[in-house]
């Protein structure tokens, strides 16, 4: 780390005072006006030039530097105009010559390190003055003072390293670096709710709710090693800077055991705060918070400072000596994709209207326990008849070297399920986050079944060990729905889950879970992608139509529900323009997905659905069984109603042949009345929060 550099000019007329840190170099003007020397053209010769009143006594032109043992002093020069000397010689005073001091450690008393500088006449006997400098050292600062100087020592410190615990004196505390070998602190948004259970979250109280919610927070040391007479004339402050005061807020812990004892002591209202001293090596403790993510209009750093500041006079501001920083990166809010292995189920219960979900709920349920996930059922009188649980929230997490914690984002659709992420997921230990439109306005595409992940991918040499985050959009043009700026602004800003942007305005919902799904395969990537295919689809039609079974129908066994056999739905030319329409929209979205993911036709799966457009826009004809619950190798898949064929559906049997030869089990589920002819699928209708990466996002060089 290179040193910190002061200049302190020093005169022979009266004593000269200034403050630096330990680890701090000072550069001693001996020409008391901060000159600096230049070489006359063709002359040889180095000449005085600057401002004001020089300190270098009449008749002076040689000088001799001692310092005492705290101290170490050398002289820079250049050797093409000054040969070295002697220890006991003296140095020309016009050959640019510089004298460098350092400090070796903190001071036990006040001005115990001392260094002289002796000016000599013509012939170099004569001493003509001396002019002093008093240093006092202390651990982190340090105070020079000419015939009076005093070394101080400050140091800021907070888990730079990333290990969970504070580093003192670490280097390179000003720069945020990404990488296995970056440096730098990191700082969790406190939107959990660890205080009492009514009530927002954490960060929207200016003081600290209770001793978990301290865990959540950053811990910041302040060391300080020195006389306390330096605050006769100094004074150390604590700050922020205005532009980010409203992102961060820090608390002075007093050493009490009461909640009270951790004193808000900078944020919004107050960019700076003194912090008081007393004689010898203190520590004063702070806990740092954060109160937003990152974000279009915040890059996520957020700076510290530390500055020991010298009061000239009674009347003129203070200058700074010495600053201190940590700079510190607010922890991004994280996806998890379909292949991490799943921690607790979502589902709401619909008893009354016309298509309840009691047996869909029952199969959820029996697939949860096949799973050995926990199941939480949202009551009607929470979801208002509100079932697409999927479209109101996506589960993530934060995480920072000493905490990590689960955060819903819940997504502007705002329909029966919108207070649910808040009243009812928002917890101890379970963080919460939401962005809107300010004019209020949102789409289908708003909705998180228009939100999905990959798994990590490998992309042209680059990695993506957090997966790449997939977002639903349409083509340019004017009336196509797209995502709303502030949701995908804030998607784009967590940077290390880097978005793509795929095209599904073609369907009537308009989601991406309606054409794609991620599997985990032990094989290959460790992932399967399945896309809907209605070719592939048509092709598995005409194959059972060949083998006889063109009087084979769909949705056989639905009762009020009207079937269609093969060789009607094959000679349906309406069907058929559909199918090639969807299947173009899915291959565009297929060629975007490979080239962004790395992927190769070995990678992708296609799983038979048709679809018929209703004014230009694209629903599914049967049960969309891409669209399906993914409970590590438990699928629960859309049951599609297909033709029977040898006595099982040809559609289910077809999608076993896919999937269970990489070790997945498929379950299909009846959804058809309670979801399906309401336009969603199994995926909608469940939501599920996953285990968190085991790769540390700040590990990522993004």
């Amino acid at each position: 780390m290179t040193a910190r550099q002061r200049v302190i000019r020093v005169s022979t007329e009266r004593p000269t005072s200034a403050v630096c840190v330990l680890g701090t170099e000072i550069c001693v003007d001996i020409y008391g006006s901060c000159l600096q020397m230049r070489n006359e053209a063709g002359q040889g010769k180095w000449l005085l030039f600057g401002f004001g009143p020089r300190s270098i006594p009449k008749g002076a032109t040689s000088f001799r530097v001692r310092g005492t043992s705290g101290l170490q002093v050398y002289v820079s020069y250049n050797p093409k105009f000054v040969t070295a000397r002697e220890e006991t010689a003296k140095w020309p005073l016009d050959a640019g010559v510089e004298v460098i001091v350092t400090l070796k450690e903190p001071s036990r008393a006040v001005s115990d390190n001392k260094v002289r500088v002796s000016y000599y006449g013509p012939a170099g006997e004569t001493l003509i003055a001396n002019a002093w400098l008093y240093i006092t050292c202390m651990a982190g600062v340090a105070q020079v003072l000419i015939m009076v100087p005093r070394i101080t020592a400050i140091s800021l410190d907070a888990d730079t390293s990333r290990t969970g615990l504070v580093a003192r004196n670490a280097a390179n505390k000003t720069k945020w670096t990404w990488g296995p070998n970056g440096e730098g602190a990191i700082l969790l948004v406190n939107c959990d709710r660890d205080g009492p259970s009514s009530g927002n979250m954490d960060n929207a109280y200016p003081y600290v709710r209770s001793y978990t919610d301290l865990q959540d927070l950053s811990l910041v040391i302040l060391h300080t090693h020195g006389p306390a007479g330096i605050y006769d004339s100094h004074t150390l402050l604590l700050h922020i800077s205005m532009f980010d005061a409203d992102k961060v807020r820090v608390f002075h812990a007093s050493g009490s055991s009461s909640l009270s004892s951790y004193e808000r002591v900078l944020g919004s209202e107050k960019l700076s705060y003194a912090v008081g001293q007393a004689d010898g090596e203190e520590q004063h403790t702070f806990y740092v918070e954060g109160l937003a993510f990152p974000d279009a209009n915040f890059n996520g750093l957020i700076s510290l400072h530390a500055t020991l500041l010298e009061r000239s006079g009674q009347n003129l501001p203070a200058t700074p000596v010495f600053t201190d920083t940590v700079v510190f990166r607010v922890a991004p809010w994280l996806m998890t994709p379909n292949t991490r292995k799943p921690i607790e189920v979502f589902v709401c219960s619909i008893k009354k209207g016309d298509f309840p979900n009691e047996k869909f709920l029952e199969a959820i349920k029996v697939l949860a326990k096949k799973a050995n996930c926990k199941l939480t059922i949202c009551p009607e009188i929470e979801n208002r008849g509100d079932r697409w649980i999927q479209d109101e929230m996506e589960f993530g997490y934060v995480e920072a070297p000493h905490k990590s914690f689960p955060v819903v984002f819940d997504s502007p659709r705002n329909r029966g399920l919108q207070h649910f992420p808040f009243k009812r997921i928002l917890g101890p230990d379970f963080g919460y986050v939401t962005r809107e439109p300010k004019n209020g306005r949102v789409s289908s595409l708003d909705s998180f079944g228009n939100l999905d992940i990959s798994p990590p991918v490998k992309v042209r040499g680059k990695e993506y060990p957090l997966g790449r985050i997939l977002i639903g959009s349409s083509f340019p043009g004017p009336g196509n729905r797209k995502m709303a700026k502030v949701v995908r602004d804030f998607l784009y800003a967590q940077k290390v889950q880097s978005p793509i942007e795929l095209y599904s305005d073609w369907l009537t919902v308009g989601h991406v879970d309606e054409f794609l799904s991620f599997v985990p395969a032990p094989d290959r990537k460790g992932f399967r992608l399945l896309l809907a295919s209605p070719l592939s689809c048509l092709n598995l039609f005409k194959e059972k139509q060949k083998e006889g079974y063109g009087d084979a129908a769909l949705f056989e066994g639905l009762g009020r529900w009207g079937t269609i056999t093969l060789d009607e739905l094959l000679a349906d030319t309406a069907l058929r323009h559909d199918s090639k329409y969807v299947q173009s929209c899915i291959d565009w979205n297929r060629n975007i997905l490979k080239r962004e993911l790395g992927l190769s036709e070995r990678d992708i799966i296609d799983i038979p659905q048709l679809f018929t457009l209703e004014e230009s826009r694209a629903t599914a004809l049967f049960p969309d069984m891409v669209n399906m619950v993914i409970l590590g190798k438990h699928l629960g898949i859309p049951k599609p109603f297909g033709p029977i064929v040898r006595g099982q559906c040809c559609l289910e049997a077809n999608v076993r042949s896919l999937l269970e030869p990489l070790g997945l089990a498929c379950n299909f589920i009846d959804n058809f009345f309670s979801y399906h002819v309401l336009l969603g699928e199994n995926h909608c209708g469940t939501n599920v929060r996953r285990a968190p990466f085991t790769f540390h996002w700040w590990n990522i060089t993004p």
